[in-house]
C-alpha cells in the first residue's frame, strides 16, 4: 500500500494553480497580505497564454479620447456580452481597470506613449473609444514580464512543469492538491487552506484553436469533481481572425489591432462584406459606408466605427457565412488586408510581432499581401461560478479567476477585456483568499485514502495490459467537437455529440500509456483526456439547454435572442449519481443604477446625464 508520508509534500496557506497573468497577480496579492503562497504551473514560468494577448489591455484611462470613462466601458462590456454578464463583476472590472494598468506602469511596464507622454491607447472591436493600452502588439508579453519581475521579490514557492491532478477535500473545504512532476512522473502533495484556479480554458478539445497544449480544461474538471458549479459553458468564443493558411501557422491569432489600425475583411470577390452584417443593436454606432469608415480611421471624431470592429461573435459568424455561401478564400477563410491601406513602415512599427511572426513562420509579408483568416476556438466565457467580490466558488476555499471563472464576459468577450479581467480579479481573489484563510478555525486535513485513490487512478493507465491510444482518442474528441459543437449548432448535432462523448468516455476509462512515468508524453496525454472530456461534455450539455442564439452561442434551430433566456444562466454540476446534470437558474435583477448605464444612449453618457 502506498505510504502517503513518502510523497514529496509542501505546505502553504494558498496554492495558485496557473502562472499566467491572473495567477501571478493573485499570488502577488496573497503574498503581500502575509500568506504563505505557492504558485504551480503546468509548463515553464513565462509560457502562459497571457503572452498571446497582443493588442492591448482595456481600461478607460481616457488618454486618447477624453470622453471615455468607466461607465462607457461598462456599457460596452454589457452590450458585448449580450447582457448576460454578472453585473457586479462587469462594474468592478470597469471601475478598477485603470488603477490596475497604472499599477503595472509603476511596477515597470513600458507602454507605448502619446505625444503628451501618456499611455497610448488603440481601438478594438466592441469598444466605443480607443481604450487598449498597448506595447506595440506585444502587450501580453510585457504584462507577464512585469508581473514576473515584481513577483520574484515576494518569496513565494514556484513549482514549474508540475501538473495538478485533483483538489483534495475535508468536509466540504479545500485541504490540498495532488499533482505530479512532468519530468520525473513522481507525485507531489500540497497541503493548503485555499486553492486559486488560474488554469485558463479548454481549447484543446477542438482541432482548430489558438490554444496550446496546456489548455485542457484542468481547472473546470477539478472544480467540477470537487462539487463546484460551472456556469455559461455554452459560450465558447471563436476569434474571427485566426490564420487558416499556410498550415505552419493555422490557428495562430491575428490580433484585433490589425483591424483597429485599418485592416479590412474581404471576400473572394474583393468585396468588403462586413457592411452587410451590422446588427440592429449596433447600427446607430457603426459606419454604413466605406467613406465614413475611412473618415473614422483618419481621426474624424464624428464618424462612426467600421463594421470590422464589431464584436467578435458578429465578425466570426459573418466570416463563416461568407465561406459557407461560396465567397471564401481558397483555403476556407476570408482575406484580411492591411497592406493596401497602411504604409509598410507603419505596419512594422505598430504591429512588429505580426510582421515578424508571419514572415518567419509562414513567409507571408503582411506589408505586401492579404492574410487568409477564419474563426479559431480561442476563449471560454464560461467557467467556475464565483462570487463577484471574492472570486470564491460554491466550494469553501476554492477560488477561480481569469478564463477559469465565469461571469465577467457574459455571452461574448470584448477584445482586451481579458487582460484587465485577470489584473482586476487576480487582485480581488488575493483579497478574498486572505479574508477566507484568516477566518478559518480548524485547519483542513488531507485524507490519505483520497490521495491513494487518486494515485491509483493515475497509475492504472501505466499498468494496463491493453487499452485505447490516448492520442487517437484525443483526435476523435477534436473531430466530434469541431463537427457537432462548433461555431453554429443544432439540437440534433448536440445530441449526437453527447452520444459520441459517452463512447469516448467509456474508452478513456481504459486508456493505456505504455512505459514508465518518466518522460512519458503518452501518459500526460491520457491524464489530460479526463479533463478534456469533462470540459467538452459541459459545453455540449449547456449548449443543448440554451434554446436561443446569443453572443458566441449560435443555434441554427433557435436563431434569435429570446428575452426569457436573458434572465437565466445555465449551470452544470456533478449529480449525486456521479453523472453530469444541468440546471437553469434565474438571474438576479440588475441594480437600477447599473441598468441605467448599460441601457443608456451613448449621447446621454457622453453628456453626463446618466
Amino acid at each position: 500500500m502506498l505510504d502517503v508520508a513518502e510523497i514529496q509534500t509542501f505546505e502553504h496557506d494558498v496554492l495558485v494553480i496557473g502562472a499566467g497573468g491572473a495567477g501571478l497577480r493573485a499570488a502577488i496579492e496573497c503574498s503581500a497580505r502575509g500568506l504563505s503562497t505557492g504558485l504551480m504551473c503546468k509548463s515553464l514560468l513565462g509560457k502562459a497564454h497571457t503572452v498571446m494577448a497582443e493588442g492591448g489591455v482595456a481600461a478607460a484611462l481616457g488618454n486618447v479620447d477624453g470622453r471615455d470613462n468607466w461607465k462607457v466601458h461598462f456599457r460596452d462590456t454589457m452590450r458585448g456580452g449580450k447582457f448576460l454578464n454578472q453585473w457586479r463583476m462587469a462594474e468592478l472590472h470597469a471601475r478598477e481597470a485603470p488603477d490596475r494598468v497604472r499599477e503595472l506602469e509603476a511596477w515597470g511596464a513600458v507602454f507605448d506613449r502619446t505625444r503628451d507622454g501618456l499611455i497610448s491607447q488603440r481601438n478594438f472591436g466592441g469598444h466605443r473609444y480607443p481604450r487598449l493600452a498597448h506595447v506595440g502588439d506585444r502587450t501580453g508579453l510585457e504584462i507577464i514580464r512585469t508581473l514576473q519581475d515584481h513577483a520574484v521579490h515576494k518569496g513565494f514557492g514556484i513549482y514549474m512543469e508540475c501538473t495538478a491532478l485533483q483538489v483534495l477535500m475535508d468536509g466540504g473545504r479545500i485541504a490540498g492538491v495532488l499533482g505530479y512532476w512532468r519530468e520525473s512522473g513522481r507525485f507531489v502533495l500540497f497541503r493548503t487552506r485555499a486553492v486559486v484556479l488560474a488554469t485558463g480554458g479548454g481549447g484543446r478539445a477542438w482541432r482548430v484553436t489558438s490554444n496550446s497544449w496546456e489548455y485542457s480544461g484542468d481547472g473546470y474538471a477539478m472544480a467540477y469533481e470537487a462539487g463546484a458549479e460551472l456556469m455559461d459553458m455554452e459560450f465558447t468564443q471563436f476569434h474571427p481572425t485566426g490564420m487558416v493558411w499556410p498550415p505552419s501557422v493555422r490557428g495562430i491569432l491575428v490580433t484585433e489591432g490589425v483591424r483597429g489600425d485599418g485592416g479590412v475583411l474581404l471576400n473572394s470577390a474583393g468585396k468588403r462584406f462586413m457592411f452587410e452584417y451590422i446588427p440592429e443593436r449596433f447600427a446607430t454606432e457603426t459606419a454604413d459606408s466605406e467613406a465614413e469608415a475611412n473618415r473614422w480611421l483618419k481621426g474624424d471624431r464624428i464618424a462612426r466605427r467600421p463594421p470590422e470592429l464589431l464584436t467578435r461573435d458578429v465578425v466570426a459568424r459573418a466570416i463563416t457565412r461568407e465561406v459557407n455561401e461560396g465567397r471564401g478564400s481558397p483555403h476556407g477563410g476570408v482575406f484580411l488586408d492591411i497592406a493596401s491601406r497602411v504604409p509598410a513602415e507603419t505596419i512594422k512599427r505598430k504591429l512588429p510581432s505580426m510582421y515578424h511572426q508571419f514572415k518567419e513562420l509562414a513567409e507571408v509579408d503582411i506589408t505586401r499581401e492579404a492574410m487568409e483568416v477564419g474563426p479559431t476556438l480561442h476563449y471560454f466565457m464560461g467557467g467556475v461560478r464565483v462570487d463577484p467580490d471574492t472570486q470564491m466558488s460554491t466550494v469553501s476555499g476554492l477560488f477561480a479567476i481569469g478564463e477559469a471563472a465565469a461571469g465577467m464576459h457574459g455571452a461574448n468577450r470584448l477584445g482586451g477585456n481579458s487582460l484587465s479581467d485577470l489584473l482586476v480579479f487576480g487582485r480581488l481573489a488575493g483579497v478574498g483568499v486572505a479574508q477566507y484563510v484568516k477566518g478559518l478555525g480548524t485547519v483542513p486535513r488531507v485524507h490519505e485514502e483520497e490521495v491513494r485513490a487518486a494515485v491509483r487512478r493515475a497509475t492504472d493507465i501505466l499498468n494496463r495490459e491493453s487499452g485505447a491510444n490516448p492520442y487517437a482518442l484525443h483526435e476523435r474528441l477534436q473531430e466530434v467537437m469541431g463537427r457537432y459543437v462548433g461555431i453554429v449548432r443544432t439540437e440534433s448535432e448536440l445530441r449526437t455529440a453527447l452520444e459520441e462523448l459517452d463512447r469516448l468516455k467509456a474508452e478513456a476509462a481504459k486508456v493505456k500509456a505504455p512505459g514508465a512515468s518518466q518522460y512519458n508524453a503518452a501518459w500526460h496525454e491520457a491524464l489530460d483526456l479526463g479533463s478534456l472530456l469533462t470540459t467538452a461534455e459541459a459545453v455540449a450539455r449547456a449548449a443543448l439547454v440554451r434554446q436561443e442564439s446569443r453572443g458566441a452561442h449560435t443555434r441554427v434551430d433557435h436563431p434569435e435572442e429570446r428575452d426569457e433566456w436573458q434572465k437565466v444562466n445555465v449551470m452544470v454540476r456533478r449529480g449525486r449519481d456521479g453523472r453530469m446534470e444541468t440546471q437553469v437558474v434565474n438571474r438576479q435583477e440588475p441594480p437600477k443604477d447599473l441598468a441605467a448605464i448599460a441601457f443608456a444612449k451613448i449621447e446621454d453618457l457622453e453628456a453626463g446625464r446618466v
